[in-house]
């Protein structure tokens, strides 16, 4: 019924789904959506290295994005900037010495559009293995550090006082981005991972009365969002990355719609008011 690429791609990308969905609303509860912007934004300097120095092209990504996040602690613990001059520079410093270094490449051949847009005609089966794989891994880590991250979101002291280890949490959370971010690239693209991160968390905090539906329902709306953005994507032939990303937007506009205010007061008596 459906060419092979196809299949590949929604199964990818719904896999890919469930992990963005409780990293999405981490981001929007610490208010860290520019931060995720950044981090994104270096893997195309990410990109640019494994090409220049033959290294696995997601390695390299993750290794590049983890250690932009671990540069951005370090200069926000010295204050010298405020956080967001920070990312500004670092998301857009990134970014271009990654343009600058691919234009210098002239003996590779590189599709900049599927890098930075998403291209899933370019999903293999070992890329499936990767996203399942690191996905898995990714929930494992979150729901192991469920606690101490949700802690520290809230209330940074009191998590310390009760031993939880804040920035340690956090750490790791920046870590788990950038594996997040590097196993993305090739569904959404460089420049879209975050709306993916954001757009459905943001729809789905409309509709949670507890943090944790909210993660759940951010994994389903994220994976409905790739699935109908696909089937646009091959209907209409438009980029996947940009299509699952007006695929998000729709459901989000749908969830402002006096229907989704209905949903929403059902989910608030159900479950005793909004946290």
């Amino acid at each position: 019924m459906f060419d092979d690429f196809f299949v590949r791609a929604i199964v990818a990308g719904v896999g890919l789904a469930l992990t963005t969905g409780p990293l999405g609303c981490f981001i929007i509860w610490r208010r860290m959506a520019y931060f995720g912007d950044t981090m994104a934004h270096s893997a195309l300097l990410g990109v640019a290295l494994s090409l220049l120095f033959d290294l696995n092209l997601i390695l390299s990504v993750f290794f590049v994005a983890a250690l932009v996040s671990i540069i951005l602690l370090l200069l926000q613990r010295r204050g010298a900037l405020s956080a967001d001059a920070l990312l500004g520079i670092l998301s857009h410093a990134t970014l271009a010495i990654g343009l600058v270094m691919v234009a210098f490449m002239t003996w590779v051949r590189i599709d900049l559009v599927a890098f930075l847009f998403g291209d899933i005609l370019a999903v293999t089966t070992a890329d499936i293995q990767l996203i399942w794989g690191g996905g898995v891994l990714v929930l494992f880590a979150i729901v192991y550090l469920w606690r101490p991250l949700l802690a520290s979101t809230v209330n940074p002291e009191i998590a310390e006082a009760e031993g939880l280890q804040p920035e340690k949490a956090r750490l790791y959370f920046m870590l788990l981005m950038a594996l997040v971010i590097a196993i993305a690239m090739k569904i959404v693209g460089i420049m879209l991972i975050t709306s993916l991160l954001i757009i459905p968390a943001a729809t789905a905090r409309r509709f949670s009365s507890t943090p944790e539906i909210m993660a759940v329902l951010a994994s389903l709306i994220g994976a409905l969002a790739v699935v109908g953005g696909l089937f646009g994507s091959l209907h209409y032939d438009t980029p996947s990355g940009p299509s699952i990303v007006v695929a998000a937007l729709l459901l989000f506009i749908l969830s402002l719609l006096p229907i989704g205010r209905k949903i929403e007061a059902g989910a608030g008596h159900s479950h005793g008011g909004h946290h």
